[in-house]
């Protein structure tokens, strides 16, 4: 009934249904925790209309399958169309192959990157460390100042452009605004209100190809773990050198690129 590439198609978009799941779950806690932040509200909506449509893309194309393949195979000859119930509002879509899908959807991606990295200015309200930098731009989330400082000017000496937030939200406002402008994020673990791993589900809701490389002296092993299966490029223990933290950001920086 369903073809290899269907199901590892179902496999996938159930995997990334689940985990929108949990970011309502944890927006909805954050939510009732702190009523009077309108953000967090914003959000739940987005998190609820990415599952909303993630679902419904799951549905419409396992119930084409199921009516191209199924259905219709056991009414032919009888003479008489078929009649299928279907929900309000879920009515399924025409089928298209998973490998059609994953195709139109890389093109579009990459025509619109091409032509967003030509246009995109950054906003003056986020501020460049070194703006003049013959190097990367990299974004630090780190809330403890003195080592957000320390990392930056580090960075900074070897040619880096450096942009700096000190929580998860306002890192997630800049990512957006110029996301395809910057090469690499380095992400702290224990951050206010959100911490790492949440912050990272966030920048790959985003961009599933970010560049990110944690940084924490405590995170959690198990934690940790997760991350690097979805595409974490690496792990930078606190405290660290300045040549540690210099080669785990050119490894990191090589890596996406393709460079060996």
């Amino acid at each position: 009934m369903f073809t290899q590439e269907d199901l590892k198609w179902i496999a996938s978009t159930s995997t990334n249904l689940n985990s929108v799941l949990q970011q309502i779950s944890r927006y909805a806690d954050l939510a009732r925790r702190h009523k009077e932040e309108e953000h967090y509200f914003a959000l739940l909506g987005e998190r609820v209309e990415l599952g909303a449509r993630t679902a419904q893309s799951l549905f419409n194309h396992i119930t084409s399958n199921i009516l191209d393949k199924s259905v219709a195979k056991a009414v032919s000859g009888i003479g008489a169309a078929p009649v299928f119930t279907v929900l309000p509002g879920m009515a399924p879509e025409p089928a298209i192959h998973p490998t059609e899908k994953l195709q139109t959807a890389a093109t579009s991606a990459s025509t619109t990157t091409t032509s967003t990295t030509k246009q995109i200015t950054i906003p003056p309200e986020i501020p460049v460390l070194n703006p003049k930098g013959d190097r990367e731009y990299v974004l630090i989330i780190e809330d403890d100042a003195d080592i957000r400082e320390l990392a930056a000017e580090m960075l900074a000496e070897e040619g880096y452009k450096l942009i700096l937030a000190s929580d998860g939200l306002l890192a997630l406002d800049i990512y957006r605004k110029i996301s395809t402008l910057i090469g690499l994020v380095i992400l702290d673990f224990f951050l206010p209100v959100l911490d790492g791993d949440a912050v990272f589900d966030e920048l790959r809701a985003i961009n599933p190809s970010v560049n990110v490389v944690l940084s924490s002296g405590l995170a959690e092993r198990e934690k940790v773990s997760a991350m690097l299966a979805q595409g974490l490029r690496g792990f930078i223990p606190k405290p660290y050198t300045r040549q540690k933290l210099l080669e785990q950001v050119r490894t990191a920086l090589d890596a996406a690129r393709g460079v060996r």
